[in-house]
């Protein structure tokens, strides 16, 4: 009833820019915080961005000034911009949606590859 689908992903040269997307069915975004994570090969899952359900957004250091993490209530899409990428963002994205005491809810991820 519930999903999450993530779309945007793909090959990019270092510099450029990719915008991802999270389309959610089944519940608002606007009642729930939206969150991006990103996992590379042999590393742990990492926090990326937060976007809280009364609109507080936060982005951790190493994207900051970057990374761009908004959503589209009328579309209840989740998004992030990501500008200037870097071969150090090459991961599988993942989007989540959260909020204390409900159930929370995973997307399948995308990839971004950031490469000359």
């Amino acid at each position: 009833q519930v999903q999450l689908v993530e779309s945007g992903g793909g090959l990019v040269q270092p510099g450029g820019s990719l915008r991802l997307s999270c389309a959610a069915s089944g519940i608002s975004f606007s009642a729930y915080n939206g969150v991006w994570y990103r996992q590379a090969p042999g590393k742990q899952r990492e926090l990326v961005a937060t976007l809280t359900w009364v609109g507080s957004a936060n982005v951790v250091d190493s994207v900051k000034g970057r990374f761009t993490i908004s959503r589209d209530n009328a579309k209840n899409i989740l998004y992030l911009q990501m500008n200037s990428l870097k071969p150090e963002d090459t991961a599988n994205y993942y989007c989540h949606a959260k909020r204390a005491g409900w159930n929370a809810y995973w997307g399948q991820g995308t990839q971004v590859t950031v490469s000359s």
